[in-house]
């Protein structure tokens, strides 16, 4: 496995990474890319200035994870949009390659930290539906993973939740 830019005029890959988007989101949140058209402008808008777009690859130059960042606060602050790995290939350390990269990228940019929104609109943890306030903090020290949201992934890899 390789991590690459994704070139403007390799359709083939942003087409990869488009069908990742609908794939990877249908079962928790099926309305963010419900379809192609919608992935593929997604990936379209992922190639500007202001952003970076990498894919991992294997030999064959099929995609298996694709990650992007977009630049904000004066490029002192990147947000990680998307990230999303082939079912067939989660677990297998793409997605912390993926992340680990972007990292990378965003420091030679001169970025200063990243973020990450992970919504539960599906009852994935314990804070789903709960007013958190006025006591957030102690909701946040109660959380727990119901169903595989990714908030654990991105605190492994040392985000914690704000």
């Amino acid at each position: 496995m390789r991590i690459i830019d994704v070139c403007p005029d390799d359709e083939e890959a942003i087409r990869q990474a488009a069908a990742l988007l609908v794939e990877g989101f249908k079962e928790h949140w099926p309305n963010v890319w419900p379809d192609m058209d919608a992935a593929l402008k997604e990936a379209q808008e992922s190639l500007g200035a202001d952003r970076i777009s990498r894919v991992a690859v294997d030999d064959n130059g099929a995609v298996l994870g694709w990650i992007g960042g977009i630049r904000q606060y004066n490029g002192n602050v990147w947000e990680i949009h998307p990230l999303v790995v082939r079912p067939d290939y989660r677990g297998k350390g793409i997605g912390r390659a993926l992340v680990t990269d972007l990292e990378d990228r965003v420091r030679e940019r001169g970025g200063l930290t990243i973020w990450v929104g992970t919504d539960d609109e599906d009852n994935m943890t314990t804070l789903s539906g709960v007013n958190l306030y006025p006591n957030v903090l102690e909701h946040l020290a109660k959380i727990r993973n119901l169903r595989g949201h990714p908030y654990e992934f991105y605190q492994k890899l040392g985000f914690v939740i704000v």
